[in-house]
């Protein structure tokens, strides 16, 4: 059976680093995997002074335009803001979009958020995330290699003007709430989830795990996108 590619963007602070894990298993199963580092996120010295929302919309763009195939978009946590913004761009290139741990943004972030950029969580903060299934080693790489998001891609909304992108299919893997919890959320009005209300074709997967399962359940977070690859 046919694969489509598979484009995987990582949440605040992470690079294509983060779905290392998830790579190693897909390719050696013949899938084509491209894994993006955003603008802003190449270092702790990258220049975020002038990276903006619509500069990740364009990075995702462009790799789902080099694709030889319409493809499945796997975004994580944050990034679910500009990775629906792209599905608006190029609703007829996505096979299928895959939130992982997170939902389709339809307005900014953090409309009040006015530093340059937003620092790595303290260890504190990290704490309080859901990190069952994460090694202490795991959290020490996280840590060392986190780099701060660049600040404009919580307070800038993305642009939604094609109303095409609602009938791209759409899988919500549930990791940090179950998939009931997050219905009962969407059907209550809560504001980060309101793009899932205006979705044509929604089905949703649990995965009981952190809220980076790439890092504590990459063999079934990988095995989910290969299912969303190949029934297209």
């Amino acid at each position: 059976m046919a694969s489509a590619p598979i484009i995987l963007v990582p949440g605040f602070w992470l690079g294509a680093w983060a779905w290392d894990d998830v790579v190693e298993v897909l390719r050696p199963e013949g899938h084509d995997v491209t894994a993006l580092t955003l603008p802003g996120l190449e270092s702790v010295d990258a220049d975020r002074s002038g990276v903006r929302l619509a500069d990740h919309v364009d990075a995702i763009c462009a790799a789902i335009e080099a694709a030889d195939a319409p493809v499945v978009l796997a975004v994580h946590s944050g990034t679910g803001v500009a990775g629906y913004a792209a599905s608006d761009r190029l609703p007829d290139r996505i096979a299928r979009m895959v939130y992982v741990d997170s939902a389709p943004g339809i307005g900014a972030l953090n409309p009040d958020y006015d530093e340059e950029e937003l620092p790595f969580r303290t260890h504190a903060e990290l704490r309080q995330e859901n990190l069952d299934g994460l090694s202490k080693e795991q959290l020490q790489v996280f840590r060392h290699r986190a780099v701060p998001q660049p600040g404009a891609t919580l307070r800038d909304a993305p642009v939604l003007r094609n109303d095409a992108r609602r009938d791209v299919p759409t899988t919500v893997i549930c990791t940090g709430f179950t998939s009931k919890q997050v219905q009962e959320a969407v059907s209550e009005g809560y504001p980060w989830l309101a793009g899932l209300a205006e979705l044509a074709d929604v089905s949703y997967v649990d995965l009981p795990t952190s809220h980076w399962p790439m890092w504590s359940k990459p063999r079934e977070l990988a095995a989910l996108l290969a299912d969303a690859a190949t029934s297209i």
